[in-house]
């Protein structure tokens, strides 16, 4: 299909690509051959004639005007998926959608792992892809390249549709033989000289507490291993003298199961509220709300 001479399938190519910054990857994304990913994107070069993306050591990188392109290529095919194919594929039952959910392994395990097995009756043909919100900033959803980003009310965006999902207290986690902490209650002193255990504190800080923490201790916290997600702070603290700030829903499903012990904090702590934002071009999408509907239901009923 071409308009005003362009091949509108370089237009999907060239969103992957751009994404991706990698002919191989993209190629698996679109069911392509890595030589027929390289002929399309030979392809876009000389119709738009520029390189768009350009070999620098081990990675591409894209261009200037690949870079202006970008944002416009995804906004138009995200409005295709949503105003016009969206609209044919309304039935849940035969909806064969793929959805790339940015969601922390806590929401997936508290929330969506429930909803999953529901959907596998009631959407069997629907495929799931999540995302890592420690990887992934909040210009994944701005730009297409995510259906749903679920993350802390903080990080919503003005102007965007969003939803309240899910509200948590946080809790401390200790090994069940941890020696320091005796029955279930914590010290504030022992919550400051104890090792720590934290996740995804460095350019995303604001999906964590560390804010928090730093404000509330100071310099008195001493953090001994950072991981990248929840499920992996479990593991880095079995066996171990540390403490670890978990949300409370995932300590609690976790706790027996690995032998730790929830123990109540020393002071007073904010409490986590999780939302749930999309693309105001997905707002009227059927089987967009469909699904929206599913994950707001089963929260409210944790």
């Amino acid at each position: 299909m071409r308009f005003e001479h362009l091949d509108l399938n370089l237009l999907v190519a060239l969103d992957v690509l751009l994404e991706e910054k990698n002919i191989t990857k993209s190629a698996k994304r679109l069911h392509l051959s890595q030589s027929a990913m390289s002929s399309i994107l030979g392809r876009a070069r000389a119709f738009f004639e520029d390189d768009l993306l350009v070999q620098v050591g081990k990675t591409m990188q894209p261009t200037p005007f690949a870079l202006e392109v970008q944002v416009p290529i995804t906004e138009v095919l995200t409005t295709i998926r949503g105003g016009i194919i969206g609209k044919r594929f309304n039935d849940p039952l035969k909806s064969e959608r793929h959805f790339k959910i940015v969601a922390s392994d806590y929401v997936i395990q508290v929330l969506f792992s429930s909803i999953l097995t529901e959907l596998a009756t009631l959407a069997p043909l629907l495929t799931f892809e999540f995302l890592s919100p420690f990887s992934h900033e909040v210009s994944i959803l701005t730009k297409g390249g995510a259906d749903l980003f679920i993350a802390p009310e903080s990080v919503m965006l003005d102007g965007y549709p969003s939803s309240l999902l899910m509200v948590d207290e946080l809790a401390c986690v200790v090994d069940m033989d941890n020696k320091l902490v005796v029955g279930d209650v914590i010290s504030a002193e022992q919550v400051g000289s104890m090792g720590h255990v934290s996740v995804g504190f460095a350019r995303t800080s604001h999906l964590s507490i560390e804010t928090w923490l730093t404000e509330t201790m100071g310099g008195s916290r001493k953090v001994d291993i950072i991981t990248n997600d929840f499920s992996t702070m479990i593991y880095t603290l079995k066996g171990t003298q540390r403490v670890a700030i978990l949300p409370k829903k995932f300590a609690n499903i976790h706790a027996q199961k690995h032998g730790l012990k929830v123990v109540s904090f020393p002071f007073d702590t904010p409490l986590l509220v999780e939302s749930m934002m999309w693309h105001p071009t997905l707002d009227n999408d059927p089987i967009h709300r469909w699904l929206r509907e599913k994950v707001i239901s089963t929260a409210q009923n944790l």
